[in-house]
């Protein structure tokens, strides 16, 4: 089971496989793997004390900053994430490592009583964007909230932003309009990072 993974100098946390969302583009479509890793599919869901031991007993020479995604959307576990990463900061204070949560937004609408807030422990928070609109939103990411979904992202990226660093993120796949993307990031104050598409 496969909870902490490399790739390139970065350090990665795969704690669910669980998703709110099913994105045309995922990369868990294409393989079971990422970088050292053989396979990011979880025979169960690690708990917070097993992972920080496996933290415990990794080498973080040469890592340049850790990241919470895997092969599931790392909030439908909020409240752990919080937890590990608070534990992360903490054991790696004198190192300074930075940290950093991957997510598609909607932590409202999976846990309406989480308090962001709380995602403060993070140095910066990627969302993912990947649409311009609603209707293209829901075509894109499939997410299983349905409407709504796209403006549950949005407000989820301004609130947060009073928190922590904030960034969009988009994939240059298919017919997405990059440059219409691009609008809604500047419209919202937050910048915007093209992902390219890692097909199989």
């Amino acid at each position: 089971m496969t909870v902490f993974y490399k790739l390139a100098d970065k350090l990665y946390v795969n704690i669910t496989n669980r998703c709110s969302c099913d994105c045309i583009f995922c990369i868990r479509k294409n393989g079971d793997s990422v970088g050292d890793a053989e396979s990011l599919w979880l025979e169960r869901e690690p708990s917070v004390d097993e992972i920080k031991g496996l933290f415990d007993a990794l080498d973080l020479q040469n890592i340049t900053e850790i990241v919470f995604c895997g092969y599931g959307e790392p909030l439908e576990r909020a409240d752990a994430v919080v937890e590990i990463g608070g534990y992360i900061k903490y054991k790696t204070g004198k190192i300074g490592i930075p940290l950093r949560l991957n997510t598609n937004g909607l932590v409202n609408l999976i846990n309406p009583d989480f308090d962001i807030t709380r995602l403060g422990v993070f140095d910066s928070v990627s969302i993912s964007l990947n649409a311009d609109n609603a209707s293209e939103y829901l075509r894109v990411t499939r997410p299983v909230f349905g409407e709504g979904s796209f403006e549950a992202m949005l407000k989820f990226a301004d609130d947060l932003k009073k928190c922590t660093n904030v960034f969009f993120t988009v994939v240059d796949v298919g017919d997405i309009n990059i440059e219409k993307c691009r609008s809604i990031s500047e419209k919202c104050g937050i910048s915007l990072r093209v992902r390219h598409y890692e097909g199989s």
